[in-house]
């Protein structure tokens, strides 16, 4: 990489440079420029850039010390060189953690958004409706002709028939019914089938969230000890 000149640096940054390089570093890179009394413009966005295209720090340092060789004095400029190396790997750390947060919000906020979408029961149709209501309805009905029949007196003959007609009606009648419950057990199973989804979902958010927190803490943790 060649050494920098103030019209190529003006070209290709604003003041210190273009994106990358960490949030924090190329700010700091900046102040520490004008404190050796470099000019920032000049070498700001090509000392980012080189730290960006080497690969090691080893490789860092060493074309680092190439730039400031001959702006430093030698017992300043090994100092100089691997503090800025420093300073760009713990910002490239910070940036990756930042980084995977983020990931994690937007990941929570997806779960979020998905476990308030209702999860929709199985629709009945509205024969289906009918048709329930009409069977509770003769339940209800076959109910109170038994306690009738019960009071009345009549020939042997008629109440064989009307017993032959009931035992017929009251046949049917349970089979309605069976298929009634049948009805009402296959809403329950949906929406049981819906709360266990929303709840997989809801622990899914949480286990996310649990993730997030931890990884908070440890930043929070991380900086504490740097000010230290």
């Amino acid at each position: 990489m060649a050494a920098p000149s103030a019209a190529a640096a003006t070209a290709t940054a604003p003041g210190i440079g273009g994106g990358g390089g960490g949030g924090g570093f190329e700010p700091w890179l900046a102040a520490r420029l004008e404190a050796l009394g470099l000019d920032r413009a000049v070498y700001g966005a090509y000392i980012a850039g080189l730290l960006r295209e080497e690969e090691g720090d080893e490789e860092r340092l060493e074309a680092l010390r190439g730039v400031l060789a001959a702006c430093l004095e030698e017992d300043l400029l090994n100092d100089v060189c691997r503090e800025v190396v420093e300073k760009w790997s713990e910002s490239q750390i910070v940036d990756a953690k930042e980084k995977k947060e983020d990931e994690i919000q937007a990941i929570a906020s997806m779960m979020e958004k998905q476990a308030k979408i209702v999860v929709k029961p199985k629709e009945i149709s509205q024969e289906d409706k009918q048709r329930k209501a009409a069977l509770l309805a003769q339940y209800a009905n076959v109910t109170d002709e038994e306690d009738g029949d019960d009071e009345q007196d009549g020939s042997v003959g008629t109440a064989v028939n009307i017993g032959s007609e009931k035992s017929l009606f009251r046949n049917t009648n349970v089979e309605d019914v069976l298929n009634a419950r049948k009805l009402e057990r296959e809403l329950l199973r949906d929406e049981f089938q819906k709360k266990k989804e929303q709840d997989k979902l809801q622990r899914e958010k949480d286990k996310l969230a649990k993730q997030e927190r931890k990884e908070k803490e440890k930043k929070r943790t991380q900086k504490g000890e740097r000010k230290r």
